[in-house]
């Protein structure tokens, strides 16, 4: 069960944690107890340490950004507002100098906190804001917020002032029942605590069952077109970290833009945006033009296929770990099972690259050695009339990670369309029968899997929905 810091939920009957590391972590339970003992003293300062709920958290942090300390200093406000969430996220062991610097004061990934102390010396102003806030007009305020020195992580506390008055009146002697009447009151108050930890290791018992029962029932239940894909990822293997994409919704344009998108973008000399220097599509990228993006870049076919993997995963009797892109390290994604969704991400088509068949560059999927009937480059089509996209192209890589036993899986689209495609390709027993024929023929004996191997895909898109997805081209890796 998650630790004191942890946040749980119970959604559509299956257990969520959001763990410390900002995961998020789904558990197929059917049952859900809870047993809660509070004992709050009348009179006494010990309510102060009461803990402090997320909505109280959140508003004390609305009235401090918009007191006259911080409400003028928006990049201070934005330093306090950006450590406060993380810490709401459960990300607070992942704020240091660098990811403030980065994140808050656009300092790019060449940021030397060592040479440049703008987060110290933005932190010790934040500490003398705090400070005469709660002096002046926050001093009638029963909750307070103070930023440790030599530290990012903001402590949301009850002040002194929080601690409740006494009401009861006192209790003499005179009015106590004698020790003989006390007894009847004491046994019933024993039995009651022995029947609350019964109740308790009851519940632990009940929830490890349910834990175990569906891994025990529905573990084979995978089809057989299915699982030959899927096994590296299902139990007793680790369970995969399914990375997903952070879109903007103003975005770069690209190559595989149609000559209307473009013509309504609008461009950012490269060198006025010296931050960007150190990006793919600093280099990638002819031109900076920004084109907006309501539909294709959101990242809503990548979440759909999310809950097509977890559920699935769920039905193996798994859990399902899901997190963003930008808060992933390599040392997260080598050292087990990954899942990346979506090209638009630092890990997609950028540290795990097979340049030498298919690979996805500026939009357009490029086929370096096209074999009998490929083309050299795919694109993605779109009306001539309304500009709608109108088909799509993904890629699915089944990669090694730094251990043999551990894989890679690369699922990404040129649009999220592409993406929520090639993930039910994969959920789909008709298609994966489809494509394990497909490698096969691939594989020197013609009789096996190659274990990795790339796959290009293809769908309609209609309203901004994919169709039904077909099968494009494969090649096997080498080992």
């Amino acid at each position: 069960m998650p630790g004191p810091a942890a946040r749980s939920h119970l959604i559509d009957a299956r257990h969520v944690t959001v763990l410390a590391s900002g995961i998020l972590e789904f558990s197929p339970l059917t049952y859900d107890f809870g047993v809660k003992l509070m004992a709050v003293p009348v009179h006494d300062s010990s309510f102060q340490t009461l803990p402090l709920s997320l909505f109280e958290k959140r508003e004390e942090l609305r009235r401090v950004l918009q007191s006259k300390q911080f409400a003028s200093a928006p990049k201070r406000s934005r330093f306090l507002e950006f450590v406060a969430e993380q810490t709401f996220q459960g990300n607070g062991d992942k704020l240091n100098e660098y990811l403030i610097g980065v994140e808050v004061y656009e300092r790019g990934t060449g940021f030397e906190p060592q040479e440049d102390p703008i987060v110290r010396v933005q932190a010790h102003e934040i500490r003398r804001a705090l400070k005469k806030y709660y002096t002046e007009d926050g001093s009638q305020s029963v909750l307070r917020i103070d930023l440790p020195s030599g530290h990012y992580v903001p402590v949301f506390s009850r002040s002194s002032l929080a601690a409740p008055e006494s009401t009861e009146p006192s209790t003499h002697a005179a009015d106590l029942p004698d020790a003989g009447s006390r007894l009847p009151w004491v046994l019933t108050i024993a039995l009651a605590v022995t029947c609350c930890v019964l109740g308790i290791f009851l519940a632990v018992a009940l929830r490890r069952n349910a834990r175990q029962a569906p891994s025990q029932a529905v573990v084979a239940a995978l089809p057989d077109n299915l699982e030959w894909f899927w096994r590296p990822f299902l139990p007793p293997a680790s369970t995969p970290l399914i990375v997903i994409p952070n879109h903007p919704i103003l975005r770069a344009a690209h190559d595989g833009d149609s000559a209307q998108t473009l013509a309504h973008g609008h461009e950012i000399s490269k060198p006025s945006l010296p931050e960007f220097r150190d990006t793919i599509h600093f280099r990638e990228l002819k031109r900076f033009v920004f084109v907006s993006s309501m539909t294709d870049f959101t990242a809503v076919g990548e979440t759909l296929g999310v809950v097509r993997l977890c559920e699935m995963f769920f039905r193996s009797g798994d859990t399902c770990r899901v997190q963003p892109s930008r808060l992933v390290n390599f040392e997260q994604i080598k050292n087990g099972n990954a899942i990346l969704l979506g090209g638009s991400q630092t890990w997609s088509g950028r540290v795990f690259l097979d340049v030498e068949d298919f690979h996805m560059q500026s939009g357009v999927i490029l086929n370096r050695k096209p074999q009998s009937g490929e083309r050299s480059v795919y694109r993605p089509e779109f009306d001539p009339v309304t500009n709608e996209l109108t088909r799509d192209y993904a890629l699915i890589l089944m990669l090694p990670n730094e251990k043999k036993d551990d894989r890679v899986l690369l699922i990404y689209g040129i649009y999220t369309q592409g993406s929520q495609a090639a993930i039910e390709y994969l959920m789909d027993s008709d298609s994966m029968a489809a494509l394990r024929n497909a490698l096969i023929a691939t594989s020197p004996d013609h009789k096996t899997v190659p274990p990795y191997f790339q796959a290009l895909i293809t769908t309609s898109v209609e309203n901004s929905v994919p169709g039904t997805a077909s099968l494009v081209a494969v090649r096997s890796i080498p080992r």
